[in-house]
């Protein structure tokens, strides 16, 4: 679904699912958090507070709004006489 599509568009009679929120969500990189973050909200914006689907689709906007913010750390620790790699989440300094 783009960002334009309303979410009304979708079948009639199918509902928003938990795998359909991981679908969408699943691959996002910080470039794109943002309007994947904005796309989850569409879907979920008429479910009930108590429904789980929402409760997970409220906790990728959590995710996604984070990741659009800090970028995103891959990888451990530099190997023993190898410096680390530069990470947009570090303070630059």
């Amino acid at each position: 679904m783009s960002e334009a599509q309303s979410p009304a568009e979708r079948d009639l009679g199918t509902r928003v699912t938990i795998d359909d929120l991981r679908e969408l969500t699943g691959a996002a990189t910080p470039h794109f958090a943002q309007q994947i973050r904005n796309r989850v909200a569409r879907l979920i914006d008429g479910l009930p507070a108590d429904d789980p689907v929402r409760r997970v689709g409220e906790a990728e906007i959590r995710r996604l709004t984070a990741l659009g913010r800090s970028g995103e750390v891959r990888g451990g620790s530099a190997q023993p006489g190898m410096p680390g790699l530069p990470s947009t989440a570090l303070p630059k300094g």
